[in-house]
Protein backbone atom coordinates (compact mmCIF):
# COMPACT_ATOMS: atom_id res chain seq x y z
CA UNK A 1 0.00 0.00 0.00
CA UNK A 2 1.36 3.31 -0.89
CA UNK A 3 0.62 6.02 1.61
CA UNK A 4 0.96 9.82 -0.26
CA UNK A 5 -0.28 12.54 1.05
CA UNK A 6 -3.50 13.92 -0.28
CA UNK A 7 -3.41 16.51 -2.98
CA UNK A 8 -5.77 19.70 -2.69
CA UNK A 9 -7.46 21.25 -5.24
CA UNK A 10 -9.16 24.76 -4.72
CA UNK A 11 -11.27 24.93 -7.82
CA UNK A 12 -11.24 28.61 -8.84
CA UNK A 13 -13.01 28.03 -12.44
CA UNK A 14 -14.88 30.67 -13.97
CA UNK A 15 -15.20 32.17 -10.50
CA UNK A 16 -12.91 35.49 -11.34
CA UNK A 17 -16.31 36.67 -13.39
CA UNK A 18 -13.49 38.28 -16.13
CA UNK A 19 -11.48 40.19 -13.09
CA UNK A 20 -8.01 39.81 -12.72
CA UNK A 21 -7.57 41.22 -9.24
CA UNK A 22 -9.95 38.88 -8.29
CA UNK A 23 -8.02 35.96 -9.90
CA UNK A 24 -4.97 36.66 -7.74
CA UNK A 25 -7.07 36.91 -4.59
CA UNK A 26 -8.62 33.36 -5.54
CA UNK A 27 -4.98 32.17 -5.89
CA UNK A 28 -3.90 33.63 -2.18
CA UNK A 29 -7.01 32.45 -0.54
CA UNK A 30 -6.57 29.35 -1.68
CA UNK A 31 -3.15 28.88 -0.44
CA UNK A 32 -4.26 30.26 2.74
CA UNK A 33 -6.61 27.92 2.63
CA UNK A 34 -3.68 25.58 2.89
CA UNK A 35 -4.98 23.88 -0.68
CA UNK A 36 -2.16 22.41 -2.90
CA UNK A 37 -3.20 23.66 -6.17
CA UNK A 38 -5.47 26.02 -7.83
CA UNK A 39 -7.48 25.51 -10.67
CA UNK A 40 -8.75 27.79 -13.23
CA UNK A 41 -10.59 27.07 -17.02
CA UNK A 42 -8.60 27.68 -20.17
CA UNK A 43 -10.94 27.96 -23.25
CA UNK A 44 -11.06 29.64 -26.72
CA UNK A 45 -14.94 30.96 -26.85
CA UNK A 46 -15.47 30.41 -30.16
CA UNK A 47 -14.18 26.49 -29.82
CA UNK A 48 -17.04 25.64 -27.36
CA UNK A 49 -20.25 27.91 -29.17
CA UNK A 50 -21.74 29.67 -32.06
CA UNK A 51 -22.35 33.63 -31.17
CA UNK A 52 -25.75 33.10 -31.59
CA UNK A 53 -25.97 29.97 -28.63
CA UNK A 54 -28.27 31.26 -26.07
CA UNK A 55 -27.14 31.35 -22.18
CA UNK A 56 -28.70 27.99 -19.86
CA UNK A 57 -31.13 28.97 -17.73
CA UNK A 58 -28.80 28.60 -14.54
CA UNK A 59 -26.45 31.22 -16.74
CA UNK A 60 -29.76 33.36 -16.94
CA UNK A 61 -30.58 32.71 -13.34
CA UNK A 62 -26.82 33.79 -12.15
CA UNK A 63 -25.89 36.46 -15.22
CA UNK A 64 -29.01 37.46 -16.54
CA UNK A 65 -30.22 37.18 -20.23
CA UNK A 66 -29.02 40.29 -22.08
CA UNK A 67 -26.26 38.41 -23.65
CA UNK A 68 -25.67 35.33 -25.79
CA UNK A 69 -23.25 32.52 -24.27
CA UNK A 70 -20.95 33.36 -26.35
CA UNK A 71 -20.59 37.17 -25.16
CA UNK A 72 -20.40 35.36 -21.39
CA UNK A 73 -17.62 33.46 -22.44
CA UNK A 74 -15.55 36.05 -24.26
CA UNK A 75 -15.93 38.12 -20.59
CA UNK A 76 -14.96 35.16 -18.52
CA UNK A 77 -11.72 34.26 -20.95
CA UNK A 78 -8.13 34.65 -19.28
CA UNK A 79 -5.68 35.50 -21.84
CA UNK A 80 -2.56 33.99 -22.04
CA UNK A 81 -0.55 36.65 -20.67
CA UNK A 82 -2.81 36.46 -17.42
CA UNK A 83 -2.25 33.20 -17.23
CA UNK A 84 1.38 33.03 -17.29
CA UNK A 85 1.30 36.08 -14.20
CA UNK A 86 -1.64 33.75 -12.73
CA UNK A 87 1.04 30.78 -12.63
CA UNK A 88 3.94 32.93 -11.25
CA UNK A 89 1.56 34.03 -8.34
CA UNK A 90 0.53 30.83 -7.35
CA UNK A 91 4.02 30.10 -7.18
CA UNK A 92 5.27 32.95 -5.12
CA UNK A 93 2.39 31.75 -2.72
CA UNK A 94 3.48 28.24 -2.83
CA UNK A 95 0.72 26.57 -4.83
CA UNK A 96 0.45 24.75 -7.56
CA UNK A 97 -1.04 26.19 -10.85
CA UNK A 98 -3.48 23.92 -12.92
CA UNK A 99 -5.82 24.69 -15.48
CA UNK A 100 -8.61 22.36 -17.51
CA UNK A 101 -8.74 23.25 -21.54
CA UNK A 102 -11.85 22.88 -23.10
CA UNK A 103 -10.00 23.07 -26.77
CA UNK A 104 -6.93 21.54 -28.36
CA UNK A 105 -5.27 24.78 -28.57
CA UNK A 106 -6.23 25.65 -25.23
CA UNK A 107 -4.75 22.04 -24.16
CA UNK A 108 -1.11 23.01 -26.43
CA UNK A 109 -0.90 26.49 -24.82
CA UNK A 110 -1.08 24.92 -21.36
CA UNK A 111 0.82 22.10 -22.10
CA UNK A 112 3.57 23.79 -24.62
CA UNK A 113 4.10 27.28 -23.33
CA UNK A 114 2.78 27.04 -19.67
CA UNK A 115 4.78 23.80 -19.46
CA UNK A 116 1.98 22.28 -16.79
CA UNK A 117 3.46 19.34 -14.97
CA UNK A 118 -0.20 17.62 -15.01
CA UNK A 119 -3.59 17.66 -16.99
CA UNK A 120 -6.73 18.16 -15.66
CA UNK A 121 -9.88 17.30 -17.71
CA UNK A 122 -13.31 18.02 -17.31
CA UNK A 123 -16.32 15.33 -17.23
CA UNK A 124 -18.07 17.33 -20.19
CA UNK A 125 -15.15 16.57 -22.21
CA UNK A 126 -14.68 13.07 -21.81
CA UNK A 127 -16.44 11.84 -25.07
CA UNK A 128 -13.97 14.39 -26.54
CA UNK A 129 -11.61 11.86 -28.77
CA UNK A 130 -9.22 14.28 -29.99
CA UNK A 131 -8.91 16.59 -27.01
CA UNK A 132 -8.22 13.14 -25.00
CA UNK A 133 -5.89 11.92 -27.14
CA UNK A 134 -3.89 15.20 -27.72
CA UNK A 135 -3.32 14.90 -23.49
CA UNK A 136 -2.27 11.26 -23.52
CA UNK A 137 0.32 11.92 -26.28
CA UNK A 138 1.32 14.64 -24.29
CA UNK A 139 2.92 11.98 -21.53
CA UNK A 140 2.28 13.76 -18.69
CA UNK A 141 -0.24 12.83 -15.46
CA UNK A 142 -4.03 12.88 -16.45
CA UNK A 143 -6.53 13.86 -13.86
CA UNK A 144 -9.85 13.07 -15.53
CA UNK A 145 -13.53 13.86 -14.06
CA UNK A 146 -15.67 11.91 -14.36
CA UNK A 147 -18.82 13.75 -13.32
CA UNK A 148 -22.13 12.53 -14.95
CA UNK A 149 -20.37 10.49 -17.06
CA UNK A 150 -21.59 6.52 -17.45
CA UNK A 151 -19.39 3.74 -16.76
CA UNK A 152 -19.57 3.08 -20.35
CA UNK A 153 -18.34 6.70 -21.25
CA UNK A 154 -15.08 6.47 -18.67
Amino acid sequence: VRSEKVHIIAEAGVNHNGDSELAFKLIEAAAKAGADSIKFQTFKAESLVGRDAPKAPYQIKQTGGQETQWEMLKKLKLGENLHKKLMAHSGDCGIDFLSTPFDLKSLEFLMQELGLPRIKLPSGEITNAPLLLKAAWERKPIILSTGMSTLREI
